[in-house]
């Protein structure tokens, strides 16, 4: 039988997480260019999926359920990071370009020392 205070941890969390998960598609909706976008749906979005599956965790009565939700966490935050990265790095190198009120731009100094690398390779 639920207990009363499992009930209320488990709203609670529920709550937490749907609340981040709507930050994150306001993100979506209203950031102005593809990184930063990225960086609301990989962090907001995986913060709220993840005690959202805590949540799942602390209601489920069934071990089960709670050790298929706590792998999805670890798996959330294992995969989440990495590969909202690399998308960002793909999206870079195709040409996607930062706003146009962006103050640095870190990876323009990397793609030129690269390109700067494979022709000095080329000559070698």
């Amino acid at each position: 039988m639920m207990d009363a205070a499992q009930n209320l941890i488990a709203g609670g969390l529920i709550i937490i997480g749907a609340a981040f998960t709507l930050i994150a598609a306001i993100g979506l909706l209203r950031l102005p260019d593809l990184y930063v976008r990225m960086h609301a749906a990989s962090k907001a979005g995986t913060l709220g999926a993840c005690v959202m599956l805590i949540a799942l965790a602390v209601f489920a009565d069934d071990q089960a359920v709670v050790t298929r939700a706590l792998a999805a966490v670890v798996f959330f935050l294992l995969t989440a990071p990495i590969s909202a990265h690399l998308l960002a790095k793909a999206a870079y190198a195709a040409g996607y370009k930062l706003w146009d009120r962006s103050v640095h731009d870190d990876m323009a100094g990397a793609e030129r020392r690269s390109a700067a690398q494979d022709l000095a390779d080329d000559e070698a």
